[in-house]
């Protein structure tokens, strides 16, 4: 059985949003959850959790500690946790974490290779 369950996250879960009408292009870095609802071209680094929302667009590199696919993803994903990627959710790129979830439905192309656990948390 999976722990898989999102669709609790609010918007208040989250320090930061980045609103659908929000274009960013560089590098972005963040410690807190993170929701990203628009535009994104770049890198991120992350050390915390970030959801993609089903409207959004990233083309980017992203490591991260947690991410949630809901939108559209193009761009190689590491995670230290995990990778979900939801049955809205578009993943172009290859993903590398110790957990990998794909529902049924979700689009992937690319390699998936999964990693042992960090024992240092």
């Amino acid at each position: 059985m999976t722990d898989v369950h999102n669709d609790f996250l609010e918007d208040a879960d989250f320090d930061t949003i980045l609103s659908p009408d929000i274009q960013f292009s560089g590098t972005l870095n963040f410690e807190k959850p993170f929701l990203i609802r628009g535009k994104v071209s770049g890198e991120i680094s992350a050390s915390g959790l970030l959801v993609i929302d089903e409207e959004a667009v990233v083309n980017a590199n992203i490591n991260a500690s947690r991410v949630v696919v809901r939108g559209q993803v193009k761009g190689d994903v590491t995670a230290a946790e995990k990778v979900e990627v939801t049955v809205t959710g578009k993943l172009i790129g290859n993903v590398t974490a110790p957990e990998i979830f794909m529902e049924t439905g979700c689009v992937f192309n690319g390699r998936c290779t999964m990693t042992e656990k960090s024992s240092a948390l």
